[in-house]
């Protein structure tokens, strides 16, 4: 079950005004469950996107690429999404290609639109061939069931590993007006930035500009999903889409206290999502916050905490509760800051001063570092010494049942 992290409320999920959503059982693992979904948009809506930086990307991750640029470029919009879960339509060459145009062809049919303007997702396991007939059959229902208010069955139908369903809603006064944000996520494991196996899909009912958008959504990513890390996996499939109706009526503006308060909302809801993601980690028990101050630059920090987050011994030591602190000094001394001056960094693990000016702390006691390691949430922050640069990540400790449910993931 997930860390801390209570089952989202579906009358709390508030509708964006503008988008549709539909979903399906099209059987493509297994019976009975929802694993099609198809979201509608408006004309005049704006759609970015951000994507997996794996050379061995899947066939719905280049389409997405070439449908976003093709309709930038001819002045189309895309008008609609379709998800499955079950399969991931990669490692599935030329064929994968051709059932992922597949289904942006017939759901255009379906939807009187062009092959450009859909989008296509699919999330499961890799190297099998996608069930294109499947997903094709269930599209009419998918459709038969759109509704605004229809997030919740949304996001359980994207789940795969998950243990629950992750979604959330934020409301934002601008010129007066109430913008809404509301969106969803899934994963559990092969999580990695760049992106981390996880979907995000938040919409929103602001009127903002495509070029805008992508800035945004690009930023917000890389505060959000690019800074979480279960088992240092890149995925193949990973997307994060924003979706822009426009609906409300109120612009944003490229700058302003309009564009701050926008911008901050949808980093905030990224966050949220994000870090569902984490604390609902395959095998999770127990959530962790990796802060890294004192750097010369951002990118240093955050190369810094993902030595920590990626490390094994350390995510290890985390679920046995097990105070064996070195293993994080050591993954900050591997970091490859080759001019790191070790007397000068500082660790901390909550509220106990573990390591000073690059020793154990003379007042450190085991006992007092173990109380917070059994804990369910912890907070790991060191300090480089080098400068006046920060950055956040989130991971989770590596249990045993993170590698009984990857061994017996296709089972």
């Amino acid at each position: 079950m997930s860390v801390n992290s209570p089952l989202p409320i579906a009358s709390d999920l508030k509708p964006v005004n503008g988008l549709r959503l539909g979903h399906a059982e099209a059987g493509i693992k297994r019976p009975g469950r929802k694993d099609v979904l198809v979201i509608e948009l408006p004309a005049g809506s704006s759609v970015a996107g951000v994507f997996t930086k794996n050379r061995f990307c899947a066939a719905p991750v280049q389409i997405c690429r070439e449908h976003l640029a093709a309709t930038n470029k001819a002045g189309l919009e895309v008008r609609a999404l379709v998800v499955n879960t079950g399969n991931a339509n990669a490692g599935t060459g030329e064929p994968g290609y051709q059932n992922a145009i597949k289904t942006c062809d017939e759901l255009a049919k379906l939807m009187g639109l062009k092959r450009e303007q859909v989008l296509p997702f699919s999330t499961g396991v890799i190297l099998e061939p996608l069930p294109v007939e499947k997903v094709v059959a269930a599209m009419p229902q998918a459709i038969s069931r759109l509704e605004a208010d229809n997030w919740f069955n949304a996001a359980e139908s994207i789940m795969t590993t998950d243990t629950q369903p992750k979604a959330a809603s934020k409301q934002v006064q601008i010129n007066g007006q109430t913008i809404t944000l509301t969106g969803i996520s899934k994963g559990a494991g092969m999580i990695h930035p760049n992106m981390a196996t996880m979907l995000g899909y938040v919409g929103t009912d602001a009127k903002v500009s495509q070029a805008l958008l992508q800035q945004l959504t690009t930023e917000a990513a890389d505060l959000s999903f690019n800074a979480i890390t279960i088992d240092g996996d890149t995925s193949t499939n990973d997307s994060f889409i924003v979706m822009a109706t426009g609906a409300s009526g109120v612009e944003i503006p490229s700058s302003g206290s309009a564009f701050h308060a926008f911008r901050q909302a949808l980093i905030e809801i990224s966050q949220q999502l994000a870090q569902m993601i984490v604390r609902d980690g395959e095998g999770a028990t127990k959530f962790i916050t990796i802060q890294i101050d004192g750097g010369k630059t951002v990118a240093e920090c955050k190369q810094v905490a993902e030595a920590i987050a990626h490390s094994p011994l350390v995510k290890t030591a985390f679920f046995a509760s097990d105070p064996n602190l070195g293993r994080i000094l050591a993954a900050i001394g591997y970091a490859g800051i080759a001019d790191l001056d070790v007397s000068g960094v500082q660790l901390w693990l909550d509220d106990v001063w573990v390591a000073k000016n690059g020793g154990r702390h003379p007042d450190y006691k085991e006992e007092d570092g173990q109380r917070v390691m059994k804990k369910a949430e912890i907070k790991v922050k060191a300090d480089l010494g080098r400068g006046a640069a920060t950055q956040t990540v989130w991971t989770c400790d590596l249990s045993h049942e993170y590698v009984s449910i990857n061994a017996d993931y296709r089972s």
